[in-house]
């Protein structure tokens, strides 16, 4: 399971990526504008991924114990950065992410984790990695909404696609 966890892992990687990538070619106020959804706007729902990616590498790595805090402190951080600012904070957390795993001996290893909501349990650490790269999915999905609302095209990130670009 490692090897296909870390797989996922660069699925969502190279999900963002593209994602950004397309957020570059659109005009500039599409990333900010604010509509009638889940989020208010693209740049919420990124920077919500983005937080949310820094928190579980934190739980997952046993950096930090107080997650309302590096939640809230994050949160903060980002709030109003452009979406070039962003993706520079997304490479990084990859990175850290990808060194984490590759310093792990066994991925499936199960953790103790204390969510401040869920409360507390034991899962494989690649279950929590899981979480993360669903969760992006998830959101992404949300981006594409906002940008349709927004008369803007998506752009495809689905896991498929990814295989393709591996394995073609």
């Amino acid at each position: 399971m490692s090897h296909e966890i870390i797989r996922q892992y660069e699925y969502h990687i190279w999900a963002n990526n593209r994602l950004f990538d397309h957020l570059k070619q659109l005009p500039e106020e599409v990333y900010s504008s604010e509509v009638q959804s889940v989020f208010p706007s693209v740049a919420a729902v990124m920077e919500h991924l983005y937080v949310r990616d820094e928190m579980w590498l934190a739980v997952i790595t046993g950096e930090s114990t107080d997650l309302v805090s590096l939640v809230t402190r994050l949160t903060e951080e980002v709030k109003g950065l452009t979406a070039s600012s962003l993706e520079e904070r997304y490479n990084r957390i990859a990175d850290r992410f990808r060194d984490y795993m590759a310093g792990v001996d066994d991925l499936d290893k199960v953790t103790s984790i204390t969510h401040p909501r869920a409360g507390s349990m034991n899962a494989p650490i690649s279950g929590l990695i899981q979480h993360v790269v669903n969760h992006g999915t998830y959101h992404r999905g949300n981006v594409t909404a906002i940008l349709r609302q927004q008369g803007h095209p998506g752009v495809a990130t689905d896991y498929i696609y990814f295989l393709y670009s591996q394995f073609n």
